[in-house]
């Protein structure tokens, strides 16, 4: 058995920039200023983590943070609905979804999330794409702001879920950039990295992950490479 994790933004999908005007939308609204969100890169960080530091590079201390995330994840979710719209500006990286499909039907491989995304964010980006159903649990921003607690939690959902209790060694995280090498280093997984986002191969290669593809265009090559690797 596997259990393969997959990262959203830059991996599944890219959703042409609606999460960061959502997230401006929302913090304008509830905090009164978007702090330094332009330009911040949010890559492989999960949202708490964002909205605490843009927020206190803007002046805004943590514990007024803290104590308004709920009311701004509230209203995060709703301009984030807005700004996907009819879902034409989300679309899927190269090769995943047939190769989410085709994995999707292997009777030893178990699918799930594991995404920076709050909860409700993952739904609404990954609802267009029909990929949703694939994906029966996930550890997402909303349970931990420090992404490397989130392979282990996810562990245990897929144990919930499947009734098998997997080993790291059987847990593969996959993303496209260095925090999602890094958290599946900190759990002891295994670490698939994938070009698609704004981290060149070379850099990527750099963290050393366990399997490095530049795309999952060739689905063959992806589908095999990620059911026979160990």
């Amino acid at each position: 058995m596997r259990l393969l994790l997959f990262d959203i933004d830059g991996t599944l999908v890219t959703a042409r920039g609606a999460g960061r005007r959502a997230m401006t939308r929302a913090l304008l609204e509830v905090f009164g200023t978007s702090g330094t969100v332009d330009g911040y890169d949010m890559s492989g960080k999960t949202d708490p983590r964002i909205i605490l530091e843009v927020m206190a590079g803007g002046g805004v201390e943590a514990s007024v943070v803290k104590a308004r995330l709920d009311d701004f994840f509230e209203a995060y979710a709703r301009t984030l609905h807005e700004e996907i719209g009819d879902g034409q500006s989300v679309v899927t990286m190269p090769g995943v979804a047939d190769l989410v499909r085709r994995l999707g039907g292997e009777d030893n491989v178990v699918l799930g999330l594991l995404t920076g995304n709050i909860e409700a964010g993952a739904r609404i980006k990954l609802t267009p794409t029909g990929l949703l159903p694939y994906f029966a649990f996930g550890a997402f921003g909303s349970d931990d702001a420090d992404r490397r607690r989130l392979p282990s939690l996810a562990a245990r959902r897929a144990h919930a879920h499947s009734g098998y209790p997997f080993r790291p060694e059987e847990v593969f995280v996959i993303g496209d950039t260095p925090h999602d090498i890094d958290c599946a280093r900190a759990f002891g997984a295994v670490a698939v990295a994938v070009a698609t986002g704004r981290f060149k191969p070379e850099q990527l290669e750099a963290e050393r992950p366990d399997l490095l593809f530049t795309n999952f265009a060739d689905v063959d090559h992806a589908t095999r490479t990620l059911l026979t690797h160990g």
